[in-house]
């Protein structure tokens, strides 16, 4: 008998990587598709970190890393922290991991036990949910939608919270709606979590540097939460690092030493390049990172006005990241050549297959009313995309 374990079977699988991989299958057969479905900076890694990387394959570079990453890499984390954060951490509360995903999973399956409850504002990054229920808690959801844009408010929160309750996942700069909590929301959030003993935030600050309203905020820096908070954040989106998989945690060092117990298991430390390479992207100009940020923020401001533009979209104007996340109900009951839109992933797959472009629907973010578009592309292809999408649109009746 073939049969897959319980753990992998309560899982979905990624609707983002999914919806990528389909509308690679389409270009394979020839068909012009614009991929907006996937969470990547078109940019390629800047050349003075490709060379850092390069400088340490020539050094030798290639045995086993330490599990919690190399102390050169921990102490540039450190520094940034303290720099960029005014946040004090030592060496012994870093932990580098493959990806940022790792860290945030690393988190959740370190401290969250059967049974245990996590609270994650909807919309939310797909993965959330799944991490918890593969290290055996309840992921509880807070509907936080259009109209409150995209934030749960202290008291949805309070009212989420039971004597069950471990954990509360907060992604701010927000994928998928590029929503940014400020630093007086972080505040409200702050108390009801001070006034439960044993409630911990994961804090995923993965998009800090895609902001397009000033400095980043950090619930960490808020009094008495620093102890009650795991940052996550890795080099990823800022430094168009996607590929070379390095994240961190930065986390009262019970916690870390838990993380790096879990990692030396089935992980072990990251790749040795690239961690060199992270090092370079922290410890050398930020110039690349304020250039990149400022052409996200252009295309931000083309999408959001050619998005107003189309009929039946409802869009508010994101803070940070790079996604734009439509409300698009009113195209549900509406048919063409007897395809019905019932529900956004109805509406997602319609536009791949008719219009060419690569969406994903909300309902795998929490949010049946909404869609995610990637804006990480090049102006031409946001305008054409958005072009296709009206005339799209426009064909249901």
């Amino acid at each position: 008998m073939t049969k897959l374990s319980d753990r992998l079977n309560r899982l979905a699988p990624s609707a983002t990587l999914a919806m990528s991989q389909k509308s690679g299958e389409m270009k394979a057969q020839g068909i012009d598709v614009i991929n907006m479905s996937v969470g990547e900076p078109d940019f390629n890694t800047p050349d003075h970190i490709k060379e850092a990387a390069k400088k340490t394959i020539d050094e030798n570079y290639s045995r086993y890393s330490p599990v919690p990453g190399y102390i050169e890499l921990r102490k540039a984390i450190v520094e940034k922290l303290k720099k960029e954060n005014g946040l004090e951490y030592s060496t012994n509360e870093i932990l580098v991991s493959n990806g940022a995903k790792q860290s945030v999973c690393n988190t959740v399956m370190a401290l969250v036990n059967d049974g245990e409850e996590v609270i994650i504002p909807a919309p939310y990054w797909v993965s959330y949910p799944q991490m918890v229920k593969l290290a055996g808690g309840e992921p509880v959801i807070v509907e936080a939608g259009f109209e409150q844009n995209f934030k749960m408010t202290p008291e949805q929160f309070e009212a989420a919270i039971t004597p069950k309750t471990r954990m509360l996942i907060l992604c701010s700069p927000s994928n998928p709606t590029g929503s940014v909590y400020s630093e007086e929301e972080l505040r409200g959030l702050a108390e009801v979590i001070k006034r439960h003993e044993g409630l911990y935030v994961l804090a995923d600050e993965i998009y800090e540097h895609i902001n397009y309203v000033g400095k980043h905020s950090s619930i960490a820096h808020i009094e008495g939460m620093r102890e009650r908070t795991i940052i996550v954040n890795g080099v990823s989106k800022a430094y168009a690092m996607t590929g070379w998989r390095i994240g961190f945690i930065a986390a009262p060092e019970w916690i870390v030493k838990g993380c790096n117990k879990l990692q030396g298991q089935y992980t072990s430390g990251p790749c040795s390049v690239s961690q060199k390479a992270a090092e370079a992207a922290y410890t050398t100009s930020q110039e690349c990172v304020e250039t990149m940020r400022k052409a996200f923020e252009r295309r931000r401001d083309l999408i959001v006005e050619l998005a107003k533009d189309i009929p039946g979209l409802e869009v508010n104007k994101p803070e940070g990241a790079f996604y734009l996340f439509p409300k698009c109900s009113s195209f549900f009951g509406k048919s063409y050549n007897g395809k019905k839109i019932e529900n956004s992933t109805d509406l997602a797959m319609f536009l791949l297959e008719v219009g060419h472009v690569a969406t994903v629907g909300g309902d795998a973010f929490g949010d049946p009313y909404c869609f995610r578009m990637s804006y990480a592309t090049s102006d031409d292809n946001i305008r054409e995309a958005m072009k296709r999408i009206k005339d799209t649109l426009a064909l249901l009746a």
